[in-house]
């Protein structure tokens, strides 16, 4: 029976591993060959060979609806003339869990998404104006206000950030959105004056979301920096070489071998791609006339093998920390035959906790941020309609990302 159940267990994390990286979906915003500076299109690609699948929207062509969202409350728009995307879009990242592609136009500090389950043009507009644009006469937000990077993140939340690096944007992707500015990145001791707010060196480009929690950026001068989403610290990790001398990084993805794809908005160049080692990169052959892209997005995380390769074995993952009696906590109904369940907290320290909901592999599900204020709490957590019957993992994580604790969780 123990054979059993450990030939089960790495089913389990095998395939557990292997859907990790299964979206092969990437998209992309482009502009056209009659007016290169305009990113307004979004096109589905193969970012193995660089062809073009599908269009998904043309700005000047495509009927769309859009509607926003208020105190929580959608209201549809009336039709207007400005498009979705605006003058120009720098920053996309796809939601592979709710199967939209979230977007800020570069003039407004909005936070967008584009339905890809519709079979219409349908865009939702979940926050307005984020960075207020200042005077009162001004219309257009400034070019260090600009949101040019996005990508959504191993905990769930999707995260966006400024030219200046000054507005580290977080929002959720569920029902309820929530949007909050985190504040300005902070330069890592290590850099030695390479700042990631410098204008020639770190503005632009986009940004990637690694397995283990942290941010990637890749500006559109090559070089790259690690985020600890937490402390906000950026570190320089190296720059990308190996490119053309007139070759802007704005975009970028992760393929299914694990190695960064990037594409440039300002010449027609292809697509390169390099390792997250070395950052040498190389060029990948196009079966199909090239195009320019201000921004890439799809649902692969960068070092998702290395994270695969940890937790693939690591039984010991799954045995539940002892506690003592002045720092216990419940899970109930468990099992969970609904699809809901509670946390019952119980001598736990005030402050904010983040509660991550993961598979045996130990790949995110869902995750909720609350505040434990008393003594006695209770905190709901909603099953995602799509979760299948098995084992879960729930880890409370403090405000230092140090595990509280744990439970298993059983889903009927």
């Amino acid at each position: 029976m123990k054979h059993l159940f450990l030939l089960t267990l790495t089913f389990i994390l095998v395939s557990a591993a292997a859907f990790a990286q299964k979206s092969n979906r990437t998209y992309a915003i482009t502009g056209k060959s009659t007016n290169n500076f305009f990113w307004a299109d979004i096109k589905e690609i193969d970012i193995a060979s660089g062809r073009v699948l599908k269009t998904i929207f043309e700005a000047d062509k495509t009927p769309f609806k859009t509607k926003v969202i208020n105190d929580n409350e959608a209201r549809t728009q009336t039709p207007i003339n400005i498009k979705p995307t605006e003058f120009g879009v720098a920053a996309c990242a796809l939601d592979s869990r709710h199967n939209r592609l979230y977007f800020a136009p570069m003039h407004f500090a909005d936070i967008r998404f584009l339905d890809l389950e519709s079979k219409e043009a349908s865009f939702t507009v979940i926050k307005k104006n984020i960075i207020p644009v200042g005077a009162s006469n001004v219309i257009y937000l400034p070019e260090e206000n600009q949101i040019t990077r996005m990508v959504i993140a191993e905990d769930g939340f999707g995260y966006a950030l400024t030219n200046d690096a000054n507005h580290l944007i977080r929002f959720s992707t569920g029902k309820s959105a929530v949007v909050e500015d985190l504040g300005n990145l902070v330069d890592a001791a290590s850099n030695n004056g390479l700042s990631i707010h410098n204008k020639c060196t770190s503005w632009g480009g986009d940004m990637l979301a690694d397995a283990f929690g942290k941010l990637v950026i890749i500006s559109a001068n090559h070089n790259v920096f690690t985020v600890e989403v937490n402390s906000r610290v950026a570190t320089f990790t190296g720059t990308i070489t190996g490119l053309p001398s007139n070759y802007t990084t704005n975009g970028a993805v992760v393929n299914n071998d694990g190695d960064i794809v990037l594409s440039s908005a300002n010449v027609f160049e292809g697509l390169y791609k390099c390792n997250f080692k070395d950052l040498k990169a190389i060029g990948i052959p196009n079966v199909d006339k090239t195009f320019n892209a201000s921004d890439l997005a799809n649902g692969n995380f960068l070092l998702q093998k290395e994270a695969d390769a940890t937790n693939k074995f690591d039984l010991t993952k799954f045995t539940l920390p002892s506690f003592d009696g002045a720092s216990d906590a419940r899970v109930f109904p468990n099992p969970v035959t609904g699809s809901q369940f509670n946390v019952f907290f119980e001598g736990q320290k005030p402050g904010r906790y983040n509660m991550v909901f993961t598979d045996l592999a130990g790949r995110t599900i869902s995750s909720k941020i609350i505040t434990i204020s008393r003594g006695n709490q209770v905190e709901s957590c909603n099953l995602l309609s799509k979760t299948a019957k098995g084992t879960y993992l729930l880890k409370v994580l403090n405000e230092r990302k140090q595990l509280a604790f744990s439970e298993k969780i059983i889903v009927q």
